[in-house]
């Protein structure tokens, strides 16, 4: 029987550009903050698990688990390094429970890390497109131009307009002003962003713009995990991750039976909620994997929140805002708290984490309870989906 878990630290940096940090500077900050807020000795750390998808490319860096071990001076501890795409840091988190759950290890550092920005854009543009099948890697297929492809759908199979997508962008940059880690922190307007000659909002991959499409980012998010029966004799608050779901789908997306159905986002959901003993209707808040601003409206849909085809008019009634009955992305999202990929999925959690606690000041959802997360590998091909709640 697998010991219940919860999350008792969590650190992260400001995403954003950091020219003056490498990746190790990184994931230490972030490591060394959440061992600090979990109140906890670096030896008493059992194991480490590190999420990242760039590194051995952009940084010439292999062994992240193993430098960060040494960083904190921690050596004859389980290392880890978990590269599973843009779900690298969900993953990472996913091996990190189950150490815990398992007893192999009775405290975990999970840690997801990317610095992006000093490269090339062209050249990590191309080496996320990796993710996406070889028969469509080699026609020149990009997670921008598939999710043009999808948007397109979308917008043909269920109404939405470019208004909607322009709405999902505007909410998410005002709720990562009251964000200091966010990376992007200005607010926009529907004006601006429909402006056809806004020079600022150029066409990346008809029918996306700029402001549908989240920046590269460089940071690191950090949680420390440990069994449920030892968190509540550390902490006064601990988080506790009620349910876990993974699943794949066909990674050439042409070939999907609808396209615009997120099926491993389904599947991953309900696992997650089946584990956790609960339904949709009792999430208070949510972090989804908006890269691109119509997947916040089809994640809503396919993680079970509203009726297939709806979520853009959830979005119109603002049911979806800071202040709505199911606030998405109060953090700001990828689309603007930022997206080094492999930390994402675990900042996710270190928000609804915050979250839960009460502790995310001006953005905080009142009375938030219980919270998901899902956090996309590819374009939706390797889904993580995640279900905490309150301990006390």
């Amino acid at each position: 029987m697998f010991r219940k878990i919860a999350i008792i630290g969590c650190g992260m940096t400001k995403f954003g550009r950091h020219e003056d940090k490498t990746l190790t500077d990184l994931m230490t900050e972030s490591s060394l903050e959440a061992i600090r807020d979990a109140g906890i000795d670096e030896k008493d750390i059992g194991a480490i698990y590190v999420g990242n998808m760039l590194a051995q490319e952009l940084n010439k860096q292999t062994l992240l688990a193993t430098v960060l071990a040494d960083q904190l001076a921690l050596y004859n501890v389980a290392v880890d390094g978990i590269s599973n795409g843009t779900a690298s840091g969900g993953s990472a988190v996913r091996n990190a429970f189950l150490a815990v759950a398992s007893g192999f290890c009775d405290i975990a550092l999970v840690t997801g890390v990317e610095k992006m920005r000093g490269s090339p854009r062209d050249k990590v543009t191309d080496l996320i497109a990796t993710m996406s099948h070889p028969s469509e890697y080699v026609q020149g297929a990009t997670l921008p131009s598939l999710a043009a492809m999808f948007t397109r759908l979308y917008m043909q199979k269920y109404g939405v307009e470019r208004r909607h997508l322009a709405m999902v962008a505007v909410k998410n940059h005002s709720n990562a002003l009251k964000n200091p880690y966010a990376h992007i922190r200005k607010a926009v307007t529907l004006e601006e962003l429909l402006s056809e000659d806004n020079p600022k909002n150029p066409v990346v991959a008809d029918p996306l713009r700029l402001y549908d499409c989240c920046p590269m980012s460089d940071g690191a998010a950090s949680l420390i995990l440990c069994s449920l029966e030892e968190a509540e004799k550390i902490v006064d608050t601990p988080i506790v991750i009620a349910g876990i779901g993974q699943a794949s789908d066909n990674p050439v997306v042409c070939e999907r039976e609808d396209p615009t159905v997120l099926e491993a986002l389904r599947r991953a959901s309900q696992q997650a909620f089946k584990m956790a003993k609960i339904t949709p209707k009792d999430i208070d808040v949510a972090e989804l994997h908006d890269a691109f601003t119509i997947l916040e409206i089809a994640e809503s849909e396919d993680a079970g929140f509203f009726k297939k085809g709806t979520g853009h008019k959830a979005l119109e009634e603002e049911v979806t805002s800071l202040d709505g009955e199911l606030p998405i992305n109060p953090s700001g999202g990828l689309k603007a708290r930022g997206h080094p990929v492999g930390a994402t999925g675990v900042a996710q959690l270190v928000e609804l984490t915050w979250q839960l606690r009460g502790e995310a000041e001006a953005r905080q959802v009142k009375g938030a309870e219980k919270a998901f997360s899902c956090n996309l590998g590819g374009f939706a091909s390797n889904v993580l989906a995640f279900v905490l709640a309150r301990g006390d």
